[in-house]
């Protein structure tokens, strides 16, 4: 599904990837992990196709996440750490959502419901003002929604109580069949029932690999 050969990404002087090599296939559930600086965020922006490479290549399902971007943005939900500052309203966000990536509004309704955020009282509101606990329940409730092939969480239960972890991992193990489910996380032991590899990464390259 995910195929990364020889990946080589550098900002300046400074290499953020060296030649990584690694392939993510369905039903695999992976914790990627490293310190800060590891190049796990410029793994996953080369993913999305947000960056050229200097070397190498990325491939999503045959197809290159930069030439093709938009037929790739269509098999990936990616939730990303931080919240992006939108400013629609929810009605209008969950609007957008449905016509642009095609996205049942019920399946959202559904999976907000899931995982206990009230939408119909809060339709109205701006995305921008809600808290960062009901911007990550909503995230969560589309990215499930959008029934993509590939899901990217990056540290996916920051901004959640222990209630809503509990909600999201029932979720993910309802929906997790011929998936990608890639978490970028500082702590594996939330993720850790989740997953079934788990990646290192250091310094720009893959460091440890294993299967479990």
């Amino acid at each position: 599904m995910i195929k990364i050969e020889n990946l080589t990404k550098k900002f300046g002087s400074h290499v953020s990837l060296d030649s990584v090599n690694c392939e993510f296939n369905k039903n695999e559930s992976i914790a990627l992990m490293g310190a800060n600086g590891a190049g796990k965020t410029t793994l996953i922006r080369s993913i999305l196709g947000y960056y050229h490479a200097d070397a190498g290549s990325v491939s999503i399902n045959g197809l290159d996440p930069i030439k093709q971007r938009v037929e790739v943005l269509k098999e990936i939900s990616f939730v990303p750490q931080l919240p992006p500052p939108i400013k629609l309203n929810i009605e209008e966000l969950i609007h957008y959502i449905s016509v642009s990536a095609e996205v049942d509004e019920d399946k959202i309704m559904h999976y907000a419901n899931e995982m206990k955020l009230d939408l119909a009282a809060n339709m109205k509101k701006s995305f921008f003002k809600l808290s960062g606990g009901m911007k990550q329940k909503l995230l969560i409730a589309i990215s499930i929604a959008k029934r993509s092939d590939i899901i990217i969480y990056d540290e996916p239960t920051a901004n959640l109580d222990p209630k809503a972890r509990d909600d999201f991992y029932r979720l993910l193990k309802q929906n997790e069949d011929e998936k990608v489910l890639l978490f970028v996380t500082h702590r594996l032991e939330e993720v850790k029932d989740l997953v079934n590899r788990q990646i290192y990464m250091d310094l720009g390259k893959v460091v440890s690999d294993e299967k479990f």
